[in-house]
């Protein structure tokens, strides 16, 4: 299985962005990597790595970056040659399989819609991320991809959200919720009234509005809203659990006896925090492009990184984008 990784993406490219290339080769053995970028940087970050791995790690020459501050559609429509936008253009032809990237969201969004192309009744893709919840994992969809939406495109990310979390997760009949700011059906602006009669009239297994405090309980097994909410919500969540995280081990730190219990907590906090840590879920499928394109967290390091590897290897494997595609096609997932 041919990949391909945009090694100039993300804060912390091309040094992490190789590293994590190296361990992901390192993982799966049917693993190659086409690293995309500027090849007389990345080289030199490769000449540690064992034999068995450099061989399946393939250099893609790309002139040009696309930053995080550039206009994104204009930015993947001018720059033909950046890492970003060669890496698609391997997925749009079939030399790759799949593309990961820890660049900017607006560009890999732009990118998958203009040269990978969406998925034919698909309106606007969704970036759906897996949050960890008490007792399952629960999918928020979309974290950014569509920042204004209209009800239809709601109604979209609950298809691919549900068609992901059977085909790809394994749940059977997933609950789809609408985030809101109440369970009350008269709860939630325009938007959210209308969708909701989409869904309504839908075969999916809907089960109304769901508040931001329940999803950590795992009211629904996808949660669907705006790109604009997902993105904020993702950010604080992310943001509480580093910031307990620190509080944590400041209090512990004054105190003696909580120093000495923490030796037996140890364990316990370390799989506390790996429920939590994006590391561990390292990357985002975009949902209803025509491949396989992942979206890796801007901050990535080598760990994150490999994830994302992990994540698209595995929607490569189970037909992720052609299982959503076909689902459309038969209208299995229609009204």
């Amino acid at each position: 299985m041919l990949l391909a990784l945009d090694v100039m993406g993300g804060d912390n490219a091309p040094l992490e962005t190789c590293a994590g290339a190296v361990m992901a080769c390192e993982r799966f053995a049917d693993l190659e990597l086409a690293l995309v970028g500027d090849t007389e940087a990345v080289r030199p970050l490769l000449e540690k790595a064992p034999a068995s791995v450099r061989t399946r790690l393939h250099l893609v020459h790309a002139e040009e970056v696309i930053t995080m501050d550039e206009p994104p559609a204009v930015a993947v429509r001018k720059k033909r040659h950046s890492s970003l936008r060669i890496a698609m253009q391997m997925v749009r032809s079939g030399e790759a399989q799949g593309c990961v990237s820890a660049g900017s969201t607006g560009a890999i969004v732009a990118g998958g819609v203009l040269v990978v192309g969406r998925i034919p009744g698909i309106e606007r893709p969704g970036l759906g991320v897996p949050l960890p919840a008490v007792d399952r994992i629960s999918m928020l969809i979309d974290i950014g991809a569509t920042v204004r939406c209209k009800p239809l495109n709601l109604y979209q990310f609950a298809l691919m959200g549900d068609v992901y979390m059977r085909k790809i997760i394994g749940v059977e009949s997933p609950s789809i919720g609408l985030l809101s700011n109440g369970q009350e059906e008269v709860k939630g602006d325009e938007l959210i009234i209308e969708a909701r009669e989409f869904f309504r009239k839908s075969r999916l297994n809907f089960i109304g509005n769901v508040e931001g405090g329940a999803i950590p309980f795992g009211a629904a097994d996808v949660v669907v809203c705006e790109g604009l909410t997902g993105n904020i919500l993702l950010k604080f969540i992310e943001g509480t659990g580093e910031a307990m995280y620190s509080l944590v081990r400041e209090e512990i730190s004054r105190r003696f006896l909580a120093k000495v219990g923490m030796l037996f907590m140890i364990p316990m906090l370390k799989d506390m925090w790996a429920r939590f840590n994006y590391e561990e879920t390292g990357g985002t499928p975009l949902l209803g492009v025509n491949g396989a394109v992942i979206k890796a967290h801007g901050r990535s390091r080598a760990r994150a990184i490999c994830g994302a590897v992990g994540v698209a290897r595995e929607f490569v494997m189970k037909r992720g984008f052609e299982t959503i595609a076909q689902e459309l096609a038969e209208g299995v997932i229609r009204e």
